[in-house]
């Protein structure tokens, strides 16, 4: 369904609300789709309406979202010419920034209230400059959590091992979290801590806030394929070259596209430990105080071999959120499986016992994933206020012809 996220289309995502696959991964899968795309001629003519009534129920923003959305279209040029004057280019990049969240909140509200406070999430990100820097992150959390006030704002702080206090200080604070950038089980499992002892100072300190506490954590997954895929055909040429037996060179090669579901899967199991007693909830069932919801995050097929619904498919898991880019959820909304997936932790673990016999470190997958995830987020952020004050120079040249 290609057709599905162009502006104004009447195809067949919108057409037929309640009925949509959209619709069906949440009702039968117990899983809410949002929207990982942040675009304002979305926001103005309609099309975020549609999306909404087709079975999207949240939205997530980063700073390579909005570098596209903002170099790529014109609708923001009428507002940098109103902020020529008294703003530096950083400055205006953040007022575009909070003029679309504040718009989007404004169209996830019924959403949010709908659902009992569940969904209709939108999430804005720290300035990721301050991803190594606790302290700096926990202050513009709360700059960005005071700018709006809104109850179905998501301020995202990543977890990065400096900022795990960042995230317990903030949720104890009552500011709602989205942590992301998370790419490994053990990073993960610090993250829960971190919202766990958050959420209990928040208890001990305002049970009112506490009652309405949410979090999400954000589970990245195409990635993990994409760096563990690289290693696998490294290895695999590295045998082929030395004369390794054919069956061996094979064995490597069919790991290829095994990791990120595998660790996702376990990272299911943990939240289950941790939250529901390690009891898969039935879909639709209520969602118990304290509990900070997975995500699945970077769920496009980035290897074209792969099948495109691949990360969304096979992550079907009652009380989770999988957030997707456009050509995603075009593609869910044709021919995707809204069906609960299947868990099976001892083939997960046996595919990771897999990777490590061969020399796949996991821990240095994550590590190296994290890093590329901070340093790419921080250059779409530089390339960002690069290309808004270009634009602000070509308009102040415009104003004095």
């Amino acid at each position: 369904m290609a057709s599905a996220t162009q502006p104004g289309d009447t195809g067949s995502i919108a057409e037929t609300p309640g009925t949509t696959r959209l619709h069906d991964l949440h009702t039968r899968g117990g899983q809410s789709p949002w929207m990982d795309n942040m675009r304002r001629d979305y926001l103005r003519n309609g099309h975020l309406e549609e999306l909404i009534a087709a079975g999207v129920r949240g939205a997530t923003s980063n700073p390579t979202i909005f570098q596209k959305a903002i170099e790529g279209e014109n609708d923001y040029d009428d507002q940098l010419a109103e902020q020529l004057s008294g703003h530096d280019p950083k400055e205006a990049v953040w007022q575009l920034i909070y003029s679309d969240i504040e718009d989007a909140l404004r169209h996830f509200a019924p959403v949010y209230e709908s659902s009992e406070a569940r969904d209709g999430f939108v999430s804005i990100e720290v300035d990721p400059a301050l991803a190594y820097d606790s302290d700096g992150t926990l202050e513009a959390a709360r700059t960005i959590w005071k700018r709006f006030r809104a109850p179905n704002l998501l301020v995202k702080i990543p977890a990065t091992e400096p900022c795990l206090q960042a995230i317990e200080d903030a949720t104890a604070e009552g500011i709602k979290v989205n942590v992301t950038l998370i790419f490994g089980l053990a990073r993960y499992e610090a993250v829960i801590r971190s919202f766990k002892a958050g959420y209990e100072r928040l208890t001990a300190n305002d049970p009112a806030t506490a009652s309405s506490a949410f979090s999400v954590a954000s589970f990245f997954v195409s990635r993990v394929d994409t760096e563990v895929d690289r290693r696998l055909d490294e290895l695999a040429a590295e045998f082929e070259y030395n004369g390794v037996a054919t069956h061996i060179v094979q064995d490597v090669r069919d790991l290829r596209g095994r990791a990120a579901v595998a660790q996702a899967s376990l990272a299911y199991g943990i939240f289950l430990d941790q939250f529901c007693r390690g009891v898969r909830p039935d879909p639709g069932a209520p969602l118990p105080p304290g509990t900070q919801i997975p995500l699945w995050a970077s769920t496009s097929a980035k290897n074209p071999a792969y099948p495109d619904t691949i990360y969304v498919d096979n992550l079907v898991f009652p009380m989770t959120i999988n957030t997707m880019p456009d050509a995603t959820l075009d593609a869910f909304s044709d021919h995707g499986s809204p069906s609960v997936s299947p868990i099976d932790p001892e083939s997960s673990r046996g595919t990771l016992e897999h990777l490590d016999e061969l020399g796949v470190d996991m821990d240095d997958v994550t590590a190296v994933l994290e890093k590329q995830g901070v340093e790419a987020f921080a250059r779409s952020f530089d390339d960002l206020v690069s290309a808004v004050q270009r634009k602000m120079s070509g308009s102040a040249k415009a104003v004095t012809r």
